[in-house]
């Protein structure tokens, strides 16, 4: 028998000033067996920081030609898509072909710097590609918000993130590894 996958809700307060974007998100999170809390909080995490009433996560990591969010135009075009993790060079090809944007956004401390060593020439002439590292010590603090349901509120200005429950606060800085 399959395992199935487990189920995160989260009520999200995002007030993005870089944006100009403040909004209410209730999500349900899927999270797929093999995927670990840290794993889904990253994906979280990228969510807020590109929150938009078009932006859904998708079957991830159930699906080989979908990434783990995307956004799509009212005539089904992907206008952004954002991938977690160390995705091998064809696949990112293959987003960058498909999508006006591509974020990727690594999380797995010195073996995405590995990753990005062996792979930065290679990418690095692709105009729509972004590439953003989250360091080992504020993935593990993010991973402290992480529950069944989650009240959170996200604030991001000056590209800082602050996000908080009722007990704990996370301030993240993204590394900026591809803009």
């Amino acid at each position: 028998m399959a395992l199935k996958a487990t189920i995160h809700k989260a009520d999200l307060q995002i007030s993005d000033m870089d944006r100009n974007y403040y909004q209410p998100h209730q999500l349900t999170i899927a999270r797929h067996p093999s995927e670990n809390e840290e794993r889904m909080m990253v994906r979280l995490l990228a969510f807020i920081v590109h929150a938009d009433e078009a932006l859904q996560f998708t079957k991830g990591l159930s699906s080989d030609d979908e990434p783990d969010i995307w956004q799509k135009s009212l005539s089904d075009e992907i206008e952004l898509w954002i991938e977690l993790g160390q995705p091998d060079e064809k696949r990112i090809r293959q987003a960058c072909g498909r999508a006006k944007e591509v974020y990727i956004y690594t999380y797995s401390g010195h073996s995405a710097e590995i990753w990005w060593e062996q792979n930065a020439n290679k990418l690095s002439s692709i105009d729509n590609l972004h590439l953003f590292n989250l360091p080992a010590g504020q993935r593990n603090e993010l991973s402290q918000l992480s529950h069944k349901n989650m009240t959170l509120q996200a604030t991001i200005q000056d590209d800082e993130i602050w996000l908080s429950d009722e007990t704990n606060s996370v301030a993240i800085k993204l590394e900026c590894w591809k803009e």
